[in-house]
């Protein structure tokens, strides 16, 4: 079954690849969608794609790159559109 999510992450993400990692981590999984940096110093991501890989995926999410530090991660479900084609790092 395919789903979308709204995630907000908060901590130390922006400036340490966290970008990066998330539309590589995304890649890998076969989903579609965007990250963006937040001017409150969040990351926000959406997301497409199958459940199951959408879960794993929020889990990478979770863990980051090794420079990050992930202190909060906020989740939030949503019917899935298919109006994303691909993974990008949007500005």
């Amino acid at each position: 079954m395919k789903v979308r999510a709204e995630i907000l992450v908060r901590g130390f993400v922006q400036g340490v690849g966290y970008r990066r990692f998330a539309q590589k981590r995304a890649f890998e999984l076969d989903l579609c969608g965007y990250v963006r940096n937040e001017d409150d110093g969040a990351v926000r991501v959406e997301v497409e794609g199958e459940r199951t890989a959408v879960e794993t995926y929020v889990e990478r999410l979770r863990a980051g790159p090794s420079f990050s530090r992930v202190t909060e991660l906020e989740l939030r479900w949503m019917d899935y559109s298919g109006r994303y084609t691909q993974f990008d790092i949007t500005f």
